[in-house]
């Protein structure tokens, strides 16, 4: 491709890297793109963030910030000392010496991977390539993505993978709103194409984590970010069936996985709640059933834990009903609040959100949908309908016939709203039976 040879451009390459003078561009600028983004910047990388999303980078271009992990004073200082860029046109990909793609990649409505993010970004990508360039895929995927979509992309017209152009894959683990694991302190997964391609794209991470582990290819890599989350879909599963057989014989599913927690080996507890919710979790082990299905192959225990977590928000309804039977009240017509709509605490994070789905389930029933959220102030609805939130007074939870307890934020004060709700359906455990008001009832997934 040119006269440098394979060591040549690598070795190129891996200078830029070390002495902070290449150009990267993050193609994507979500949660997982802006932060990653900052980071590479903050250790003095030129970055460049690339978003269709022309708002979003005018945001970021004026120092403001969107995602609530990033703070909006570290994006005015990268902005202004020139080390973060933002831009919607793929132009700047032409002088970028290292490329990160962190593009969504959700799931059909028949529950199909949608890769088109990743095949629109890698033809942006294949358009401006040229030699010396190290491209990296961390939006999650199947197993065998890097080397079935990007690599045939990024190979033809005389470049060769590992000679000219550096491929590889490492997986995000970002867990939006953790206060103790960031992009820095979790170790960073990564697979090359080839040992050249692994080695640069352990030299760009290592320098900004603390530390790296590479294995042997990017579908190995792949896989590793596959079991993480099929591994806690598949326990969450097994606590919402848990939760379902306690009801049914009288036992409290809290009290038991309380108690199991005390074997210091051979458990780990997981716990029930309202369905599975976020970017991951309820997306990600779906690839492999897919993936799995085209080799005839049947994921029997995944699709069954989907089976269960999918069904939860109509289980929650039903408890709801259920428990509006005890004090007389038909579901049509009552007052139900809902506390907390995101998918998990301390986050304005609605992707995949079961909140969504039991809020739909609720009005179809002829309830009505109040809800309240610290971090989310308007709902879209999958069926179209915007809703907006209330709030939270005492006189809203005395005036509600059904308190639902679906996201536990650390700013609800859960006493105070035991004291002063007339029945309390918890699909989280934060509210303990004795701190519920007199005469009020209380109910718990």
């Amino acid at each position: 491709m040119s006269d440098l040879n394979e060591a040549g451009w690598a070795e190129r390459l891996r200078q830029r890297i070390e002495d902070r003078s290449a150009n990267v561009c993050v193609m994507g600028l979500g949660y997982v793109g802006l932060p990653l983004a900052v980071l590479l910047g903050q250790a003095g990388f030129h970055v460049t963030g690339i978003d269709p999303d022309r708002e979003r980078c005018a945001a970021l271009l004026r120092g403001e910030s969107y995602v609530g992990d990033v703070p909006a004073d570290a994006i005015a200082a990268l902005t202004a000392s020139g080390h973060m860029d933002a831009s919607a046109d793929p132009e700047p990909l032409a002088r970028a010496d290292a490329v990160i793609i962190c593009v969504p990649t959700p799931l059909s409505k028949s529950k199909d991977p949608d890769i088109s993010y990743i095949v629109g970004a890698v033809e942006n990508l294949a358009r401006h390539r040229h030699p010396g360039m190290l491209v990296v895929l961390e939006s999650t995927t199947y197993p065998g993505t890097t080397e079935e979509i990007l690599m045939p992309r990024l190979a033809n017209d005389g470049f060769a993978i590992g000679e000219d152009i550096f491929v590889a894959y490492s997986p995000e683990r970002v867990d939006p709103g953790n206060r103790n694991y960031s992009i820095r302190n979790t170790p960073k997964v990564i697979g090359g194409a080839t040992p050249a391609c692994l080695s640069l794209a352990v030299a760009l991470y290592g320098s900004i984590v603390e530390q790296t582990v590479p294995v042997s290819s990017p579908a190995a890599a792949e896989m590793v970010k596959i079991l993480e989350n099929t591994y806690r879909a598949v326990n969450i599963g097994l606590a919402n069936e848990m939760a379902q057989i306690c009801q049914r014989i009288g036992l409290d599913v809290w009290e038991v996985i309380a108690a199991a927690s005390t074997k210091p080996f051979g458990f780990s507890p997981f716990y029930p709640g309202p369905g599975l919710g976020g970017h991951c979790i309820p997306i990600d082990p779906l690839y492999l059933t897919w993936k799995m299905r085209s080799l005839s192959v049947q994921t029997r225990f995944i699709e069954l834990a989907d089976v269960v977590n999918t069904d939860m928000p109509a289980y929650v309804v039903r408890r709801v009903q259920d428990a509006l039977n005890d004090i007389e009240r038909p579901l049509r017509g009552s007052r139900v609040l809902v506390l907390g709509v995101a998918y998990k605490p301390d986050v304005a994070d609605l992707r995949e959100s079961p909140a969504l789905t039991i809020i739909e389930l609720l009005q179809d029933r002829g309830a009505q949908v109040l809800y309240h959220d610290p971090f989310v102030h308007q709902l879209d609805l999958p069926g179209g309908e915007r809703l907006a939130g209330i709030e939270l007074a005492e006189e809203d939870l005395a005036l509600a016939d059904c308190v639902l307890v679906h996201t536990a934020h650390s700013s609800y004060d859960w006493g105070w709203v035991a004291r002063n709700a007339r029945l309390v359906f918890d699909t989280r455990g934060v509210i303990q039976p004795g701190e519920v008001a007199n005469g009020a009832l209380y109910y718990r997934l």
